[in-house]
């Protein structure tokens, strides 16, 4: 009978384990079998070779056996996470050394209940010396039940803080379609490869033979009982707080690299600022004088020379597309749309680009190169979400909508394009992640439109309404201190 029980919670054990490591590589990697039995196949997968491990090698006391097993259960790991998941670079090699340390490190917490529990069969045996116990029947009875209480605990505690083990690094571990480099990977390889090895020599020393019976080092220093998961949980602590470090610094990194952008993006439209409205006044005023001065000259030469006439219509057309395709009123918002439109009509020609809501108001506190930076960035991403659009579907409407409006000391500025519905998001991600290769370079457009809203303590909203991505901004339009004015507020 407690044979028969052992082997189904070895077989429980292997099982839920199987689940853990689905969970904990599906949750950073793509399967590559697509369909709801997928990670089922990868649990059935993994208790079985770990249980033929456990069939052709027996645990005893001997180092080599030791490494033996821990050598095939790493090949298992491997073998798992590469036929059944997608390639993900050097982060697969993270998952598979945290999943070995987190595994073996909660095999001995657990292991803690069962050298407790061995007290219980002592407590049996002074009872059953002293008579409290008079049957045998009853003796036998409570050691066999025993038996089973401590395998059955020992394997619950173990597969629980496993599960809870995974599930605190999958939560810490935020970035998880970062590209880790080689010197990130082996910073966050340390502690759990620490973790390994402590483990191995915890197998290793924890159980002697003396006379040929099993020794446990518990029984000689009972302080061990309190030491050991001391280090075991300090080896989990390195492995989380290394995560959560790694995670700072990519953040830090990103934050850094964002805001570089941002300046040099600040900077060039601040130099070029002055320029624009020169050459926009200009325009605005060679277009005026010239024409007066082609209408003088066609009144001139009517009814002498068709062939004069025709030149000047043709030269006062062309005087009509100096004019700019669109009119906000704000030098900087017209120079930029102008800028973007006609870049974006070279890959998609036919884009509706539509700023008839776009209006400012006659107070505008907002520097108009912040205006820029919102606009930019929105302009990027949503040229760059129409530009997709029509390679997937060549028929399908590309638009662009941009609004504005005022209430009270709150300024609203609205972004509407097109889009082919599909949206990547994670859970642990503030914002969309980009599908470009270069993903440290890329998709911080969003993350600096909200930099630059909270300058005015404003903020940024983003929602898909079917295949249309709508970016709202909010900024308080008033006076600030930063601008060397008193805030009306």
């Amino acid at each position: 009978m407690y044979e028969v029980v052992s082997g189904l919670l070895e077989v429980f054990s292997a099982m839920f384990q199987g689940y853990c490591l689905q969970y904990f590589f599906g949750s950073f990697l793509e399967g590559r079998i697509r369909n709801r039995h997928a990670g089922l196949l990868t649990v059935v997968l993994y208790a079985v070779l770990k249980l033929g491990i456990d069939l052709i090698l027996p645990s005893d006391y001997g180092s080599i056996r030791i490494f033996e097993k821990l050598t095939l259960t790493l090949c298992i790991l491997v073998v798992l996470i590469v036929c059944c998941y997608r390639v993900a670079g050097k982060i697969k090699v993270f998952l598979v050394v945290a999943f070995l340390a987190t595994s073996e490190i909660s095999f001995f917490m657990a292991y803690n209940v069962f050298w407790l529990g061995s007290y219980l069969y002592s407590l049996w045996a002074w009872c059953f010396k002293k008579g409290y116990i008079t049957s045998v029947d009853i003796f036998e009875k409570l050691m066999k039940a025993t038996t089973f209480g401590i395998s059955i605990t020992m394997h619950i505690v173990s597969i629980v803080i496993l599960f809870v083990s995974l599930k605190s690094i999958n939560r810490s571990f935020r970035e998880k379609d970062y590209a880790i480099h080689q010197m990130e990977l082996l910073f966050v390889l340390a502690p759990s490869m620490t973790g390994v090895f402590i483990c191995t020599l915890l197998r290793m020393v924890l159980v002697t033979i003396e006379s040929g019976t099993p020794v446990s080092l518990y029984d000689k220093y009972p302080s061990l009982i309190i030491m050991v998961p001391v280090v075991l949980l300090l080896s989990f602590l390195s492995i989380l707080f290394g995560i959560k470090l790694f995670q700072d610094m990519i953040y830090w990194n990103r934050e850094k690299s964002s805001r570089i952008i941002l300046e040099k993006q600040v900077s060039s439209l601040q130099e070029h600022m002055g320029e624009m409205e020169r050459v926009y006044s200009g325009i605005r005023g060679m277009r005026h004088d010239m024409k007066n001065t082609i209408s003088l000259i066609m009144q001139l030469a009517a009814g002498k020379e068709e062939e004069l006439k025709a030149y000047l219509e043709e030269l006062n057309e062309t005087m009509d597309r100096l004019e700019f395709r669109f009119k906000t009123g704000n030098t900087v918002v017209d120079t930029l749309l102008n800028m973007k439109y006609h870049e974006i009509t070279r890959a998609v020609p036919d884009l509706r680009l539509d700023v008839e809501g776009l209006q400012f108001p006659e107070k505008l506190f907002i520097q108009s190169y912040d205006i820029g930076i919102i606009l930019g960035n929105a302009l990027d991403n949503a040229m760059e979400a129409c530009r997709k659009l029509k390679v997937k579907e060549p028929g399908a409407e590309a638009f662009i909508r941009i609004s504005s409006f005022q209430k009270r000391e709150l300024f609203f500025l609205k972004v509407e394009n097109s889009f082919d519905g599909r949206l990547l998001r994670r859970r642990q991600n503030e914002f969309p992640v980009t599908d470009k290769a270069d993903r440290e370079n890329h998709g911080i457009g969003l993350a600096n439109i909200k930099s630059t809203a909270e300058k005015y303590q404003g903020t940024m909203d983003f929602k898909v309404n079917g295949r249309v991505f709508i970016l709202s901004v909010m900024m308080k339009n008033e006076r600030r201190e930063e601008d060397g004015f008193r805030s009306d507020g």
